[in-house]
């Protein structure tokens, strides 16, 4: 059984990487990416705890960017985390983060929701490996009683258009594509059918875009077979996951909820093969998203 989107505490999940991998073998994975937000910090521990339970981890992750006024999500998969232009772009967002969140909680006070920011920037300074975003900012309004719960506060004041929103300092997705792809890997449009903007995909696949994550939990089966058909349109692969976070406010309660048929990961297999550059860096043994 095949997962490609997974989370650790390394960004917005809730799961150090070696408890990840530890419940990703309870659910019966055997190949598995740590796909953190806009960070790599997590695949050291992920990749030492696979190696001791026997799967297959591959290096991933999911950067955030924005076109048109629209944040999309651009999934990397077998990329050297090393990559020179990756890591000083990581680097980079790390600390546009943090300044993210002090603009978004200066508008939170100025609404009446204030919450415990210090708190927030003392662990995000303190840890290098983390980033912080939106969630973050979502459950310490849920703490400060001023949302029900994280959908609540994406919904009224988090998400783009609404009162306390703060645009990304990021990348455009095409950006995003050709850093993926010149640290070696493949790149995928993350959840789709939430992101329901299939005009950008001809264009992201113009770009260098390799794949489209047609298997996602809140996909329906009908969109989960528009999107294997726009893949195949544009000569694309597929990807998919459960988007686990270990947080029931945050995604499926446990890993493996959506898999990746193995045909396909096979199909990405080739496609790094035969693209230009591709080399193998992974660590082998043989519903609406509320994200940054």
């Amino acid at each position: 059984m095949i997962d490609l989107h997974l989370h650790t505490t390394a960004s917005d999940g809730r799961s150090t990487p070696a408890e990840l991998m530890a419940r990703a073998h309870e659910a019966g994975l055997t190949i598995v990416a740590v796909t953190d937000h806009d960070t790599t910090t997590g695949m050291p521990g992920a990749s030492e705890a696979a190696r001791e339970l026997g799967m297959r981890l591959v290096p991933g992750i999911e950067l955030s960017t924005e076109t048109d006024r629209t944040d999309v999500h651009v999934l990397g998969y077998f990329m050297d985390p090393a990559a020179p232009e990756l890591r000083r772009y990581l680097s980079d967002r790390r600390l546009s983060r943090i300044e993210r969140v002090r603009l978004m909680a200066a508008r939170l006070a100025a609404l009446g929701c204030p919450i415990d920011i210090e708190r927030l920037l003392e662990e995000a300074e303190s840890r290098a490996d983390l980033v912080i975003g939106r969630p973050q900012v979502a459950r310490a309004l849920v703490e400060a009683g001023h949302a029900s719960d994280i959908s609540d506060a994406f919904d009224r004041l988090l998400a783009v258009g609404r009162p306390a929103h703060v645009p990304h300092n990021a990348a455009t997705p095409a950006e995003a594509i050709r850093m993926i792809n010149e640290a070696g890997g493949l790149a995928s449009i993350a959840h789709p059918g939430v992101l329901d903007r299939d005009d950008l995909i001809e264009g992201f696949a113009a770009a260098g875009l390799s794949a489209i994550e047609a298997y996602y939990p809140d996909h329906s089966a009908s969109q989960t077979a528009h999107y294997l058909d726009l893949a195949r349109r544009f000569g694309l692969g597929v990807t998919g996951g459960s988007d686990y976070h270990a947080d029931p406010d945050h995604g499926p309660v446990m890993p493996g909820v959506v898999t990746l048929p193995v045909e396909e990961f096979r199909r990405l297999e080739q496609l790094l093969t035969s693209s230009a550059g591709g080399r193998r860096t992974d660590s082998s043994p043989s519903r609406r998203r509320q994200e940054n």
